[in-house]
């Protein structure tokens, strides 16, 4: 059985155990991050948790732990599930209150943490690309913090999946914002070489991490990049379509709402940061610098 973590206690994940009255299971209250490990050491540690300190800023949460506190209760996490690779998942809820929804005075937050394995995307899915549609955006106007509440995201999966499809690609006000677990990215053949696209931040979608990372090694390796609106239309003329998380990584969208992406096939600028992004990460298990 997995060791979990929960307020300041590691323990089996089937002895943890929180209160009835929890405001994270009664209204939804409270934030979380997902934090890829590589090789024991948590990957991009400080980004996660600048994020993990913006999402309890703007829900008023107070951030129960300092970054080395947090630091350390993720390595004692990952090190006593066996280190290697995992996918740590963090959550804060406001804790334990009379049901009311004005905010409690002094609330005593509840942190819970837990890690899984991970695991790379099959070969298969890498050669042949995943199916997605598109679908009108249901989610309320705050998506870059990083909510527990995720009905509406689990709604819209759940539609992709029973048409066959993996993700659903978010469409609000005419415009493509991310997946319902992913950020986006679009090549278009503007230029030789193509040009990759992904949304501005913004409130409408979540500002993640791999997608930082996918910016920088553009900009590093000389791939023609920028941050800019992609219409609902336009998702009909790219050359390639991708989609990123911490779990997922990159991986090619080669269909999407039934109709072929390019040639339907994983295309070559997704070819070539998917190298770059594997180089990376071995680079930093090699030296330790996660």
């Amino acid at each position: 059985m997995p060791i979990v973590h929960l307020n300041g206690q590691n323990l089996p994940a089937g002895d943890a155990c929180v209160p009835v009255l929890d405001r994270g299971f009664i209204f939804g209250d409270g934030v979380y991050e997902v934090i890829p490990v590589f090789g024991g050491h948590p990957f991009r540690l400080s980004e996660h948790l600048r994020r993990l300190e913006n999402s309890l800023g703007e829900v008023r949460i107070p951030n129960p732990h300092a970054r080395a506190e947090w630091a350390a209760l993720i390595q004692r996490l990952v090190d006593e599930n066996g280190g290697g690779d995992q996918s740590v998942y963090l959550q804060v809820t406001r804790g334990p209150a009379a049901r009311d929804h004005a905010l409690p005075e002094n609330p005593t937050p509840t942190v819970f943490a837990m890690s899984n394995p991970l695991h790379p995307a099959a070969a298969e899915i890498l050669a042949q690309g995943i199916k997605a549609i598109s679908l009108d955006d249901i989610r309320w106007t705050r998506c870059h913090i990083k909510a527990i509440s995720l009905l509406p995201n689990i709604l819209l999966r759940q539609t992709a999946l029973d048409a066959g499809a993996a993700e659903a690609i978010l469409i609000r006000d005419g415009y493509a914002t991310e997946g319902a677990a992913s950020n986006l990215f679009a090549v278009f053949d503007e230029k030789p070489g193509g040009i990759l696209v992904t949304p501005p931040k913004g409130p409408h979608l979540l500002p993640g991490i791999t997608r930082d990372v996918i910016l920088e090694l553009a900009g590093a390796h000389g791939i023609a990049h920028r941050e800019s609106d992609i219409r609902r239309e336009d998702l009909a003329r790219a050359s390639e379509i991708w989609v990123t998380s911490s779990t997922k990584e990159v991986l090619p969208v080669t269909t999407l709402d039934d109709k072929p992406v390019g040639n339907g096939k994983p295309g070559p600028l997704f070819l070539r940061i998917h190298e770059l992004y594997q180089a990376y990460k071995t680079g930093l298990h090699d030296s330790g610098d996660n």
